[in-house]
């Protein structure tokens, strides 16, 4: 390293160091992260499991009426016989929420139950509540047909847990399995954000020094592959400082989850005296605290350190072929294409992490800082695959900082003209 790209980079470093933004980004940003999921969290509940239902029920069969029971008390069925038209009309105005029609051939099976509402029950939360408590009735009575005795009722009833356990090299982790796949989620999700807006922060820096002339005396004590690297060094230092202090903030907050879930915990409604402790609250909750291991958030740090050099030069190399926000746009797409794509396959990754999608994925360097540890805080992954990601996505950035260093020789000294694709290769090709 120069003192040149030393000094740049210093200055890059504590310019945007010593701002007020820095500091409450910092200190808020996974706090906001955790708030705007849990917001989106409990409206998405609430909307599903707030509104009661009332549900008229004309039941062909004459028996199995009784049977509709909902112990939560959010649908309340009542039966009707009135003709089927009548309650329509009365679904229309509004007295009923919808009305279900048994057909009498139901529990022989071969006649079946039809909903009717202003919504068509849709695939919520309560179409799947109403067709379960229909699917329970039917076979409760189907059985009692039979004269299945009442002790053969509550073995079939008997509620049946499934425990989860991670398997490693170093031993089993039984239970968590939804909080490593929070703390995946969270980690892939705050690279995404920091990669991005870094990499704009490179990219808004090169444009309004090529806009203010400012950089038309810069190179001419500093090479521009040294005005390119400091800068992107620089600020890359800076969100290294953040991420790093990010990820000190997520061991914490796993560490700590155990007591703020118990917090929340009312004894009685787990059946448990007031005097109850913690590790006792949280059993009768089935809620593990989840044992990460260290190295997560170590290539938690890495991986974002590589992905942002990655991007950042990328970005410094738009920035330089463009002189306003509109001209950047065009440009900008293919580049955040495939962190758009890490994001879109959070969810399969999630699901399936050692499936062949999730392991090209993180293979593929422009979406592997992401998708690497998302795997890799859900599951176990052999330490050569990890390295093998981690070393191809160190030479795709080598590779980077040379096409866009090239680029960025070119570009910070041309105005009046819109870059395009083919003025970019053409730049990167030049001796």
């Amino acid at each position: 390293m120069t003192n040149n790209i030393f000094i740049v980079a210093k200055y890059e470093f504590l310019k945007r160091v010593k701002t007020k933004w820095f500091v409450i980004t910092t200190l808020l940003g996974p706090m906001a992260l955790i708030a705007f999921i849990a917001i989106i969290g409990y409206v998405s509940i609430s909307s599903l499991t707030s509104d009661d239902k009332t549900v008229a029920v004309l039941d062909a069969t004459g028996i199995l009426f009784d049977g509709l029971n909902d112990e939560d008390g959010q649908i309340t069925f009542v039966v009707s016989n009135m003709p089927e038209d009548s309650v329509r009309k009365a679904v229309i105005r509004g007295v009923f929420d919808g009305y279900l029609l048994l057909d009498d051939q139901i529990i022989s099976g071969s006649g079946e139950a039809t909903y009717f509402s202003k919504d068509g029950g849709g695939a919520s939360f309560f179409s799947r509540k109403l067709r379960n408590l229909v699917r329970s009735t039917v076979e409760e009575r189907r059985l009692l047909e039979q004269h299945v005795p009442p002790e053969v009722f509550e073995i079939l009833n008997a509620r049946v847990d499934v425990n989860m356990v991670k398997l490693s090299d170093t031993g089993e982790t039984t239970g968590g399995t939804e909080a490593f796949a929070v703390v995946g989620f969270i980690m892939g999700f705050l690279i995404y954000i920091a990669m991005f807006v870094y990499g704009t922060v490179v990219m808004q820096g090169v444009m309004q020094e090529k806009i203010n002339r400012v950089v038309e005396i810069i190179v001419s004590s500093v090479r521009p592959f040294d005005l390119l690297m400091g800068k992107v060094l620089g600020i890359g230092a800076m969100g290294l400082l953040q991420m790093t202090f990010w990820a000190i903030l997520i061991m914490a907050g796993v560490l700590l989850s155990g007591t703020v879930v118990a917090a929340f915990l009312d004894p009685a409604t787990l059946n448990l005296p007031a005097s109850a402790s913690q590790d006792e609250l949280l059993a009768a909750a089935d809620f593990t605290i989840p044992s990460i291991e260290p190295a997560v958030f170590i290539w938690f740090v890495a991986f974002f350190l590589l992905g942002y050099l990655l991007y950042a030069s990328l970005f410094s190399a738009i920035g330089s072929s463009v002189e306003q926000q509109q001209d950047a746009q065009s440009l900008m797409l293919p580049v955040m294409l495939p962190i758009i794509l890490s994001i879109v396959f959070l969810q399969p990754l999630i699901e399936a992490p050692n499936s062949t999608l999730a392991i090209v994925l993180s293979m593929i360097p422009f979406t592997s800082p992401i998708s690497m540890v998302v795997r890799f805080a859900i599951t176990d992954i052999p330490f050569w695959e990890v390295s093998l990601s981690f070393l191809i996505l160190v030479g795709s950035f080598i590779g980077s900082i040379w096409v866009a260093s090239r680029i960025y020789r070119v570009g910070i000294l041309m105005y009046g003209k819109k870059a395009s694709f083919a003025d970019l290769i053409r730049w990167a090709r030049l001796s």
